[in-house]
């Protein structure tokens, strides 16, 4: 087992180099970078009286001022110099800083990571929690009149997308059609210092529903349908029948028989789904819901060029994915003792 998972800790290295790498050249062709950026704002700021940086502005941006800002941000060094210094700081997990934020990148994630968790949590658990037994439910009835309306219901959810289903919300029950019963902005009120342990409890639940139901809804359809054709597998094997011969109760050969083997093909949903809720899916809900998390963080950064904390949060992002798909390998083995480690690493 020890020399798998030394096998799995040493691939993730190229892999994320793979990433970075990627990431850096594309970024070398975007246009509109943080050096015009601002060299735009400072314009604008000339035009209104002031300089931002603490640069000397007079009617327009000469060179120096524009060299200035390129050694502010790094960019007088060739490409494959700022590339190796990349590498060298991220191999020290040394995010940099925020080129417009004058924050640390890890600070800035550690800031945002409470709204993200809290999205991911509910939206995981929850999911999870409702689909399996909605699944097994629909295993057992199979063909019934239960299994076909909630294989409608959920693939209705499904073919939404979280984004227009959070826009529907907004417009039915955040104030921009019909009624305002929810907020649209953050996860606690203004005065959540003075209210009571049950107010915080009702207030933090008010906020953060609209976005979890437009986080949740489409991936009910996905867990459940696997979960029942798992199931379906199971049940229909010959070991079932063996069991059932033998009088045992059918709550028992469900619980004990089939529920174990049945679980495997969860797991191998399990890195997509925990990735999915805690950063990939968080990243429209957010931005939509106005919700100060690492999805919002990341979105302003692509737009405002923030290349520092683009580059830090993707390193992140891809380093709990590869952690979280060799956590979940070591599952296989744990739910099945007959996987061997050697037939993982086919």
């Amino acid at each position: 087992m020890w020399s798998y998972i030394l096998k799995r800790l040493l691939l993730m290295i190229p892999t994320l180099i793979g990433v970075l790498t990627l990431t850096f050249v594309v970024i070398q062709f975007v246009p509109g970078g943080p050096v015009e950026q601002a060299v735009h704002e400072l314009r604008r700021n000339t035009a209104e009286g002031g300089a931002p940086f603490g640069l000397r502005a007079h009617s327009g941006v000469d060179a120096q001022q524009v060299a200035q800002l390129k050694a502010l941000y790094g960019f007088d060094k060739p490409p494959l110099e700022r590339y190796w210094l990349m590498l060298k700081r991220f191999s020290r997990f040394d995010l940099g800083q925020s080129y417009f934020r004058h924050q640390s990148v890890w600070s800035l994630i550690v800031s945002k990571l409470p709204v993200s968790i809290s999205i991911g949590l509910w939206t995981f658990f929850l999911t999870y929690l409702i689909s399996v037994p909605l699944g097994i439910a629909k295993a057992v009835r199979n063909g019934s009149r239960f299994d076909m309306a909630t294989s409608l219901v959920v693939l209705i959810g499904y073919a939404i997308p979280g984004f227009v289903l959070g826009v529907l919300l907004l417009v039915l029950f955040g104030g921009g059609t019909f009624l305002q019963l929810f907020p649209l902005r953050n996860l606690t009120s203004d005065n959540w210092d003075q209210l009571s342990f049950f107010g915080k409890i009702f207030d933090y639940l008010w906020h953060i529903a609209l976005p979890i139901v437009a986080s949740v809804v489409g991936s009910f359809a996905v867990v459940t349908m696997l979960t029942k054709n798992a199931f379906l597998d199971e049940i229909r094997k010959q070991y079932v029948l063996t069991a059932r011969a033998k009088g045992l109760s059918e709550r028992r050969v469900l619980w004990k028989h089939v529920f174990r083997n049945a679980l495997l093909p969860l797991i191998v949903g399990f890195p997509a789904a925990f990735i999915g809720a805690f950063f990939t899916g968080s990243l429209l809900i957010e931005t939509l819901f106005s919700l100060d998390g690492l999805g919002l963080l990341s979105y302003e950064s692509v737009v405002r060029r923030d290349y520092p904390v683009v580059l830090g949060t993707l390193y992140l992002f891809t380093l709990i994915g590869l952690a979280t798909k060799l956590i979940s390998d070591l599952c296989y083995v744990w739910v099945d003792p007959r996987i061997q480690f050697e037939q993982l690493e086919r």
